[in-house]
């Protein structure tokens, strides 16, 4: 109880820092966002809070669960045969689930599958419990699966459009993340 009257008076005060950002931001569009999906993207987002960092870390320290929705660096196509490839690893918000590529404005079937189940995961079917969403600055992704998280039936989504850069230039810890498991592996 004390934690969700920590995470209403956090964001209480979202409201004042979001007119900051709403000068110089593209309008929210009435669907998700197709392409182009880097670049400068809405102050708001209808139905979920806005979050700065020191709103989110008030979130992270009251329990919230975080999802990080950037897409895995495939391996590249042109290596020679042999070649050894290693991923950078994924610097990710403690205890956030990593759902790749669940940040597109069209998913498919098994795609909006595995964000489904992810949250289902993370909430323990609690469409009450906060979730925040996130992957990197001036990224459309988070925006696009926070609006699809209320679409589903959650309740309390908020969008950090921060990322995990904002976190860490905050100081702020990170680990190192792994995509979550598809439902059944």
């Amino acid at each position: 109880m004390i934690g969700r009257l920590l995470i209403l008076a956090t964001l209480a005060v979202a409201a004042t820092g979001s007119q900051a950002r709403s000068q110089n931001s593209p309008p929210e569009p009435d669907g998700y966002r197709m392409e182009d999906y880097r670049g400068p993207v809405p102050a708001t987002l209808s139905g979920a809070r806005v979050v700065t960092t020191g709103e989110a870390a008030e979130l992270w320290k009251a329990g919230a669960a975080f999802v990080d929705v950037l897409p895995r660096a495939p391996r590249p196509a042109n290596l020679p045969p042999g070649t050894i490839w290693r991923e950078k690893p994924r610097m990710d918000i403690p205890g956030s689930i990593w759902l790749p590529d669940t940040g597109y404005g069209a998913l498919a079937a098994a795609t909006e599958s595995y964000l489904r189940d992810g949250l289902q995961r993370i909430t323990a079917g609690d469409p009450t419990k906060w979730l925040v969403f996130y992957c990197r600055p001036l990224c459309w992704m988070s925006w696009n699966a926070a609006k699809r998280a209320l679409i589903m039936g959650y309740r309390n989504v908020a969008w950090y459009p921060d990322g995990n850069e904002g976190w860490e230039a905050a100081g702020l810890p990170l680990e190192e993340a792994k995509p979550a498991p598809a439902q059944g592996r």
